[in-house]
């Protein structure tokens, strides 16, 4: 039974999930961030500052990660100051973003050598869902770990899926986000065609919406970014969404297969970078569509 819950990366997605773990679990909730605002805002909630990892991994025995890659996560794990040098038997670690594979699951043995948990717990949906306490959530870890993790997990998502043992959380994860950004390609291609076929746009997407061709990626991404082009930065950015993509494409390596609908919505996502609009949410791929010509 956790006693007090650490908190890393107070982000787009981290502070409401710190936010809602503070308000419903009814345990100590400490934050770590190199940024002050979202510290001070939490603070309002109860969450209290650690100031360094040392001190967070000696105040608490669960210990979430949001972070933006798995660089980031080896970072924060790695080092005489990392959560590997200060973890105990006592501990269960966290990866609530998006990491690699065989990443996670070397953490998971590294963790192990010190008598610690860890598990990979990746979530899905939108900043919304975050702050409402809706999030998808799938998780990699043994039985007794996601038992363990599953009620302070509910405090900011309503789908919990055990996917299996660890990594298996981000196979599920990779392949989520590896279908929507092929999902919102073909939209995008939808889109520009419809355009240069002189219908209304709106109206397009709308009757798609009441068709087969529904989808989540069509009445968020599609409805609420692509047709006003709207793509603001302080949203999940071209450049995180193309490192998803790579890790796809890793893990589609690590099982010999190719997937030519991940390595076209790869392409596309470096196009975009190129162009200029790496900050930017990442469904602005649809602007190089819009610029593409046949020869």
């Amino acid at each position: 039974m956790a006693t007090a819950i650490g908190f890393i990366g107070l982000g787009v997605m981290g502070e409401p999930m710190c936010r809602n773990l503070a308000r419903k679990s009814g345990l100590p909730v400490y934050g770590f961030d190199l940024a002050d605002a979202a510290l001070e805002r939490l603070a309002e909630a109860g969450v209290k500052r650690a100031a360094t990892l040392a001190e967070l991994a000696k105040s608490c025995d669960v210990i979430f990660m949001a972070l933006p890659s798995g660089k980031h996560v080896a970072a924060v794990c790695d080092g005489e100051n990392g959560l590997i040098a200060h973890a105990e038997a006592r501990h269960t670690i966290v990866d609530l973003g998006t990491s690699p594979v065989e990443a996670s699951r070397e953490l998971a043995k590294r963790f192990a050598a010190k008598g610690a948990a860890f598990a990979d717990a990746p979530i899905a949906r939108t900043r919304q869902a975050a702050e409402e306490g809706t999030l998808s959530v799938m998780v990699g870890a043994d039985a007794t770990i996601f038992a363990k993790l599953q009620p302070l997990i509910a405090t900011f998502a309503t789908e919990i899926t055990h996917c299996g043992d660890v990594g298996a959380g981000q196979v599920v994860k990779i392949l989520n986000n590896m279908v929507l950004m092929e999902t919102v390609v073909a939209l995008a291609e939808a889109l520009e065609t419809a355009k240069r076929a002189g219908l209304d746009p709106k109206l397009v997407f709308e009757t798609l919406a009441k068709g087969s061709a529904d989808s989540f990626a069509l009445r968020n991404h599609g409805m609420k970014a692509m047709l006003p082009d709207t793509f603001p930065e302080r949203a999940f950015s071209t450049e995180y969404a193309r490192k998803d993509i790579s890790y796809a494409l890793d893990l589609a390596k690590s099982v010999n297969i190719k997937l030519q609908g991940a390595e076209l919505a790869d392409r596309l996502l470096g196009e975009t970078i190129d162009a200029g609009h790496g900050e930017l949410y990442w469904p602005v791929l649809a602007r190089v569509i819009k610029a593409s010509r046949t020869t």
